[in-house]
């Protein structure tokens, strides 16, 4: 079967990367996972003060975009691989409240979703990739064999979400959470820099009542159909 490129789009905590991440494995194909890109600069910009009493110094940030440099790597022991800012593994960091607090106002900017979506066309310029995020499907492969769009209720989401936290050590509450991925949904989808829509093309999973298992099964499936059309 040839290899294709597989684009995972959907709101927070909608399980994109869970299942990204699995569908890569069984797919033996490359996992990217683009929203913890943008983690990665908004942790760069709090370890740097480019973001001081809630405002980011803009100008010092694309100045110092050179400066950052992000990979994935496999770590021994682990499920999924790891977020690398400048060497360093930051895969807990980028997941703590005080970066989601700040990703959405880093995402939103040009300049830096300009960088990182040439990084992310250079990952999958080869294919055989699952790729996650938020505007994959529609702007960094609109061409992509297979787009899938994630979806949830509510309230599913929070408690995924704060679980996955509290299970990371990460002291949070679930009022937090909520006010965390409401105000995240909203700035996703009207955000003037590629914002979060549904390609025409895509097929929607709402993963509310569905299972890990189930909701694989359903991708592995659409997947092996598309890798089969020559």
């Amino acid at each position: 079967m040839r290899k294709i490129m597989i684009a995972i789009d959907g709101y927070s905590s909608c399980g994109k990367s869970t299942l990204a991440n699995a569908l890569a494995k069984k797919l033996d194909y490359l996992y990217v996972d683009t929203g913890a890109m943008y983690r990665a600069v908004t942790l760069y910009c709090l370890q740097n003060n480019l973001i001081k009493e809630g405002k980011l110094q803009i100008r010092l940030l694309k100045e110092s975009m050179d400066n950052i440099k992000i990979e994935f790597r496999n770590i021994s022991g682990k499920e999924r691989s790891a977020t690398f800012l400048n060497k360093q593994n930051v895969e807990n960091e980028i997941r703590k409240m005080e970066v989601s607090n700040e990703v959405s106002k880093i995402s939103v900017i040009k300049f830096v979703r300009e960088k990182m979506v040439r990084l992310q066309q250079q990952m999958g310029s080869q294919k055989g990739v699952v790729m996650e995020g938020r505007d994959i499907g529609t702007i960094v492969f609109p061409d992509a064999e297979l787009k899938l769009f994630m979806t949830a209720n509510i309230k599913t989401r929070v408690k995924r979400r704060y679980r996955e936290m509290v299970a990371n050590g990460i002291g949070v509450t679930l009022e937090e959470v909520k006010k965390n991925v409401i105000s995240r949904d909203y700035k996703d989808t009207h955000r003037k820099e590629s914002p979060l829509i549904q390609a025409k093309d895509a097929i929607v999973i709402n993963n509310t009542l569905l299972s890990q298992d189930e909701q694989l099964d359903i991708a592995v499936k659409l997947a092996k159909e598309r890798m089969a059309i020559t």
